[in-house]
């Protein structure tokens, strides 16, 4: 018996057979493709007959395939098997019916995972850590949004009925949308998903979830994914959108990926943590997530819409610069002793790959760990120096990735090169469209 199938069996035992499995690909894009399943057919997994394209790890935002990564039709457009992730088997309590849905990978026709998939990105950076006998930690925050459904979807979004302009922790705003709320955390704990503390964000309609610290990096990477499709499925039932695009509103803060991290010897000892000031290894770890923060701002702000975080007013840190607990700061240092020591990194739109996110921030540690370059004076120093600020703009923030070394580096040169053939596959097609404001204030005027 396979273990996806004693895993299966013990899923109907606790939550009954259900009627479909959804399989679910992540793609670049941290879009879930797939298929479903009727659940009289996972044997298919066994004989490899549950398949899709290879590329489909790799389209670009508007789910065509793109050219130039070398994947598509371009090669014959050869397909993978898929293969469930041990212990993604979930319900889906937000479906009508009694349905399960799973993460799945593909592998190529030497059983092996393909190099383009995000999880196994992440994976290898995680090897890395392990073959130094390292262990990270990390926790993740994720902000969303509430909106009123609308009837097109190039219609501008509206918060709830009766939002405040700035909820900021407002908690007459969580009682008012405690039906929708409590579903949400219900169907967290329902698909094991370890949320912690929920607020009121300072946007209106605007919320935040806490999720719990866990050395299962990749499991922490998953929850942000399966929380995202979660949200989106609890709010479409209660007649409500949600959205985790980074800046929905120009004039409302965006939503933001925030990662907590440390890192773990071999005798479970964090070795972040100092008896006083900020410890050795914290500082070179800051370094390098500060050195790369500008090669890796592709990964961080991935869409069109990510840059307008990073604009003057936006509430959200915009240079590579960091502070003892300063929320103002792109790294913030929330504890730096005991093991709580850890480091904030609050650059991630909301609208980022979990997987790729975790593999860049882990990725600038272990740069920092092993090059050691050194670290400005913290943002709240007198005598500190304004650092640059990152790119405001998509297309200079994606040339610097992909000529970048230490992209390479965390990412192997392959993805790097994909990744960069995607964005630029995007550029091309989306900043050429005409908008209604150009129209309204050029068309009858000029």
């Amino acid at each position: 018996m396979s273990l996806f199938q004693t895993e299966f069996d013990e899923f109907c035992a606790a939550h009954g057979t259900p009627d479909r499995l959804e399989l679910m690909l992540c793609d670049l894009n941290a879009i879930l493709r797939g298929k479903w399943l009727p659940a009289d057919s996972i044997d298919k997994f066994e004989t490899g007959a549950v398949r899709l394209p290879m590329s489909t790890y790799a389209p670009n935002i508007l789910g065509y395939e793109v050219e130039a990564t070398g994947l598509g039709i371009a090669v014959g457009d050869p397909d993978g098997r898929l293969v469930p992730v041990p212990g993604t088997l979930k319900p889906v309590p937000w479906a009508e019916n009694q349905v399960a849905q799973v993460l799945v990978e593909m592998t190529d026709h030497d059983g092996l995972i393909s190099s383009v998939s995000p999880r196994q990105v992440l994976k290898t950076v995680l090897k890395g850590f392990s073959a130094r006998g390292l262990r990270p930690v990390v926790s993740t925050e994720l902000e969303f949004y509430l909106l009123e459904p609308r009837d097109e979807p190039s219609d501008a979004p509206a918060p709830p009925w009766g939002s405040p302009d700035a909820q900021n922790y407002d908690l007459e705003v969580l009682s008012r949308q405690e039906t929708v709320l409590n579903d949400i955390l219900s169907a967290a704990e329902e698909q094991g998903l370890p949320t912690d503390t929920l607020i009121a964000e300072y946007g209106a309609g605007q919320f935040e979830v806490n999720f719990h610290h866990t050395d299962d990096v990749l499991a922490a990477a998953e929850t942000g994914i399966l929380f995202r499709r979660l949200v989106r499925g609890v709010a479409a039932k209660h007649e409500l959108e949600a959205t985790f695009m980074a800046k929905p509103y120009a004039d409302m803060p965006g939503n933001g990926l925030h990662v907590h991290a440390s890192v773990l010897d071999r005798n479970g000892n964090n070795i972040f943590a100092a008896e006083e000031g900020v410890g050795e290894t914290l500082q070179h770890a800051v370094a390098g997530v500060l050195t790369t923060m500008r090669d890796l701002q592709a990964i961080f702000a991935p869409h069109m819409n990510s840059y307008r975080r990073f604009q003057p007013g936006s509430f959200a840190p915009s240079a590579p610069d960091w502070g003892l607990d300063n929320r103002a700061a792109a790294i913030r240092l929330p504890e730096t002793s005991g093991p709580g020591a850890r480091l904030e990194h609050r650059i991630s739109g909301a609208d980022a790959n979990p997987y790729l996110v975790l593999a860049a921030v882990l990725g600038g540690m272990m740069h920092g760990l092993e090059t050691k370059p050194p670290l400005p004076l913290p943002l709240d120093d007198p005598d500190s120096t304004p650092a640059t600020p990152l790119a405001a703009d998509w297309t200079t923030a994606v040339e610097r990735f992909a000529a970048s070394d230490i992209a390479a580096r965390i990412f192997g040169e392959e993805y790097r090169d994909i990744y960069a053939a995607v964005r630029r596959d995007e550029i091309a097609q989306l900043t050429t469209i005409i908008s209604p404001m150009e129209y309204r204030y050029y068309l009858s005027r000029l």
